[in-house]
């Protein structure tokens, strides 16, 4: 039985600094299909770090919150997986101070929480999906897990009967026992979530049972420390994850911070590579290997092409909302994201935030249905200096908490 449980033995997180992580599935011979976190199994498998920064393209409109998240730095994750035949299973441990259950359906509250996010085509690792909602024509899959107690109502099952108080039943002795144990039987225990994203606002939740896979989350109260599992099908109608290797990012929420949405703090796309299957490399390249260029060179560039529009933490010569702001896209955003952005901006165009909000500054309009980036093409720029301008933004991300 699910879900959200305490735990007192967990291991250490440590440090690392990383463009990316290169995650290696161990190959077993065992069923993933009830695997837990304190499963031997876990001790088979390789152990990569992963950092997780916070998502800040999009501020959220809630002042309070983004009060509580000016400050906040990245965080390391400790990541393995495991596979087999038919299955694939990732354990994800990272460190939150505050423990937080969602308490019921209050607006007020938040639980923390955790995703596991796969693209759905990948075959090009120079134009993988928008990291975090996918982007139209580059949909990702994405599994969520959130902290939230049993509740008993809405269930969707539509159990009148059961939705009076037990003060209010006819109901004595061993019937009320009855009762109350119905009662808890039809509650929801789980807040766990499927969608299919192509962008902002396009999250359409898996609800009719084709997605065959379970996650868990466990609190460590002696070291503030979260594990969460997700296993699934290495392929159904969604995803193929029977390659060499694989795309996946992964996202937490702090539910201590008001984290919800696009609130959290996520990482970039990370390979997987399935330990025997031979092939994979380019994509684990192009996600893996530190990008080239000279960095004090790629900053002037960058204030002299794109600081105009873009704020970063240490770069502000505009005022804010007139683009997406850039102070962690280095933590989250590939090389070859950056890259087609740049020489691109039409390639992908997602309506992450309220156009309305800030009507003389839009970030794209729409033309005969579809949205076009009002930031200019800089494909004129030679190739020295878009080199540059890639691996300088690349290291734009936050310290370690």
């Amino acid at each position: 039985m699910k879900k959200i449980l305490l735990s007192g033995v967990v291991a250490g997180l440590t440090a690392s600094s990383l463009w990316s992580a290169n995650i290696v599935a161990t190959k077993v011979h065992h069923s993933l299909e009830n695997i837990s976190e304190v499963s031997p199994l876990w001790k088979e498998a390789d152990t990569a770090e992963v950092g997780l920064y916070p998502q800040t393209t999009v501020k959220m409109f809630d002042k309070k919150a983004n009060e509580m998240n000016a400050e906040n730095g990245s965080k390391m994750a400790k990541v393995q997986a495991l596979y087999n035949d038919s299955e694939i299973a990732f354990l994800v441990r990272w460190r939150d101070n505050t423990l937080s259950i969602q308490k019921g359906y209050r607006s007020d509250s938040y639980g923390d929480g955790f995703a596991v996010q796969f693209a759905k085509d990948f075959s090009n690792p120079e134009t993988l999906p928008y990291i975090g909602m996918g982007s139209e024509g580059r949909e990702v899959l994405v599994h969520l897990q959130k902290a939230a107690p049993n509740t008993f109502e809405p269930n969707g099952h539509g159990n009148v009967a059961l939705q009076v108080g037990r003060k209010n039943t006819n109901a004595f002795n061993e019937e009320l026992a009855q009762f109350d144990a119905d009662v808890k039987k039809a509650g929801v225990v789980d807040y766990e979530r499927t969608f299919v994203s192509a962008g902002f606002r396009s999250m359409t939740e898996i609800k009719d049972g084709s997605v065959n896979s379970d996650m868990n989350m466990v609190y460590n109260i002696k070291r503030n420390c979260w594990k969460g599992t997700l296993n699934r099908p290495l392929k159904d109608e969604y995803v193929n994850l029977d390659a060499p290797a694989i795309p996946v990012a992964f996202a937490v929420w702090d539910g201590g911070k008001n984290n919800r949405d696009g609130l959290k703090l996520l990482s970039g796309w990370n390979s997987v590579t399935l330990a025997g299957k031979d092939g994979g490399d380019a994509l684990v390249s192009a996600l893996n290997d530190a990008p080239e260029g000279d960095v004090v060179n790629g900053k002037a560039q960058y204030e002299m092409n794109c600081a105009a529009c873009h704020l970063t933490k240490d770069i502000q010569m505009t005022m804010p909302n007139m683009a997406p702001e850039l102070s962690n896209i280095g933590g989250y955003a590939s090389a070859g994201y950056i890259r087609e952005s740049i020489v691109d901006p039409d390639a992908v165009v997602v309506p992450g935030y309220n156009r309305n909000a800030h009507p003389n500054t839009p970030w794209y309009n729409v033309v005969d249905g579809k949205r076009t980036s009002t930031m200019p093409s800089f494909s004129w720029l030679d190739e020295k200096s878009l080199t540059d301008i890639v691996a300088y933004v690349k290291t734009l991300k936050a310290e370690e908490e």
